[in-house]
């Protein structure tokens, strides 16, 4: 049997792959979001998660297809995310704050900052 090369080239593929399910409300309801795939790695998921590009994220998965295995990250992305807020003491958004107290596995020793709405304090 003759061997013919796959025309998806496999690096592309060989790489941890992080989908988000958001929930866009009740007349809508939860959808996987249309990522471009450039866009599905560790760092731009949790990058566009502290900027609000996800308003209500409910659930992170990370799959390989290469390597042939898939789990859920909710939690890994939970804790990283409330670290990184408590570091850089980024404001997060109630929905960021909702996402992380339900997910975190790991207590954080600085409470998240929320945003001040109508606050003339500099």
């Amino acid at each position: 049997m003759r061997y013919a090369p796959s025309i998806v080239p496999s690096d592309r593929l060989d790489r941890d792959i992080y989908l988000v399910l958001e929930d866009f409300g009740a007349r809508a309801g939860c959808a996987w979001r249309e990522t471009d795939e450039a866009d599905t790695d560790r760092e731009t998921v949790l990058r566009d998660i502290l900027s609000g590009q996800y308003a209500y994220p409910l659930r992170i998965v990370v799959f390989n297809a290469i390597e042939g295995w898939s789990r859920d990250a909710t939690a890994d992305i939970a804790d990283e995310l409330a670290q990184r807020a408590a570091d850089a003491a980024i404001a997060s958004s109630p929905a960021l704050q909702a996402f992380v107290e339900s997910n975190a596995t790991r207590p954080v020793a600085v409470q998240l900052a929320l945003p001040l709405r109508g606050s003339n304090a500099t």
